[in-house]
């Protein structure tokens, strides 16, 4: 494993913008998503609002996580189609409308949550207002995608972010936890009064929909359905393993976000409107530096965020017309653009930007069900997979997940209507 990892990181500078992403681990590379400035945010508001007693929807996220992303892989492993160009391919038009209309919409959210956490970030820094900060990273993000230079900086984005991420972790030895209500947390589902939007907004943040038609981008681009039913079983097994253990990791990192944050904050009685107050959490590893370790975390976390979500929305659009992601294709471009201005637009329109990432984070659960059930009825047709389709045992657990999924969406319906 350290032979292969040196592998890449010597190949890293000759590798053009997505091709990068052929030689990481998709599970590692889905890890990152989940210390972005979504994350960040609706980790801090389960912790401060609530203590310790939402990390169970961590849990449960964490579980429907690494079922949908390993289908997702599973469709790319087989078929060498990623999710949106299955969807064009299979689906009737309007399904297909639906299914990538809706996750157009899922990727702005996305970039409007990490843009927005990019601006932040610029703010504590050198005082930049938001919304100039915000456009500026939009173009950033724009620039590295279309001169290819993302590959020059992404070990040091990945590397800095996921020391931040690592930092919480650390912390947890640190500070003054509750353990018995730690554990209690984890298994024990708990609906406290008001709770229901964050519980779907760390739904939405850790189960992304944006990564999952992103993974699928980043497995089939490997092209592994031409080399053999050999290789195809091997795979399928590799990326199981690969996708449990970042998703393991990542469930720790957000686990110790809200433990930190019921720790420091929600057992004083304090409050978060803004993310810099965050920042006091870091203080017992960096001391009076943590203000600007974390503004640095949470620029590069916006940053290579942004990057990916609009990736995703390129893929999406390109898959439309059944093509995989180019940076040099119109259609690719045409969806990191809409992506990336349509994020930029309602960032202008937004008063409170702590619940304009909260609530969009939000938005990604409502969105859910839309690439969940598409994806269940793609794996699960011998048309589409072949003899490689969802075995019945399979089948079931994917539709459990899925019910969870709409019947949580539906709990949140009825709370906001209420």
């Amino acid at each position: 494993m350290l032979s292969w990892l040196s592998h890449i990181g010597k190949q890293a500078s000759r590798l053009a913008s997505f091709e990068l992403f052929r030689y990481i681990g998709p599970g590692f590379f889905v890890t990152v998503g989940f210390i972005d400035p979504g994350n960040w945010v609706t980790n801090v508001a389960a912790g401060s609002q609530f203590g310790y007693t939402l990390l169970w929807v961590v849990t449960l996220s964490t579980i429907i996580l690494i079922v949908v992303q390993h289908n997702a892989a599973h469709l790319g492993i087989v078929t060498g189609l990623c999710l949106s160009e299955a969807a064009s391919k299979f689906f009737q038009p309007w399904l297909r409308v639906l299914m990538l209309g809706s996750a157009m919409i899922a990727c702005i959210s996305t970039a409007l949550a990490e843009l927005l956490g990019a601006a932040i970030g610029l703010n504590m820094l050198s005082g930049i207002p938001l919304p100039a900060g915000a456009l500026l990273a939009a173009g950033f993000s724009a620039w590295m995608l279309f001169s290819k230079n993302y590959q020059r900086l992404e070990k040091w984005i990945i590397g800095f972010v996921s020391l931040i991420g690592l930092a919480f972790v650390f912390e947890i030895w640190l500070a003054d936890v509750s353990w018995v209500n730690t554990l209690k947390g984890w298994v024990i589902p708990g609906f406290p009064a008001g709770a229901i939007p964050v519980i779907m907004g760390v739904l939405g943040a850790v189960v992304m929909p944006h990564n999952i038609f992103l993974h699928s981008e980043v497995i089939q681009s490997r092209q592994w359905n031409c080399q053999g039913d050999d290789i195809i079983r091997k795979q399928l097994k590799y990326e199981f393993f690969d996708t449990l253990a970042g998703m393991g990791a990542g469930w720790a990192i957000n686990s110790a976000m809200i433990i930190m944050a019921a720790a420091v904050f929600f057992s004083h009685g304090i409050t978060i409107s803004e993310l810099s107050q965050v920042a006091v959490t870091l203080e017992p590893i960096f001391g009076k530096l943590s203000a600007i370790v974390f503004a640095l975390g949470l620029l590069f976390a916006g940053l290579s965020s942004s990057i990916t979500a609009a990736m995703a929305g390129g893929s999406i659009c390109a898959g439309i017309f059944i093509e995989p992601f180019d940076i040099n294709d119109p259609h690719s471009r045409a969806g990191l653009l809409i992506t990336l201005g349509g994020a930029l637009i309602i960032i202008l329109m937004l008063s409170n930007p702590f619940q304009g990432i909260l609530w969009s984070q939000v938005a990604l659960s409502l969105q859910l069900p839309f690439t969940i059930v598409p994806l269940i009825l793609l794996t699960s047709s011998r048309q589409v997979m072949g003899n490689y389709a969802n075995r019945p045992s399979t089948r079931f657990w994917l539709w459990l997940v899925g019910l969870v999924v709409i019947g949580l969406n539906f709990v949140l319906l009825a709370d906001l209507l209420h």
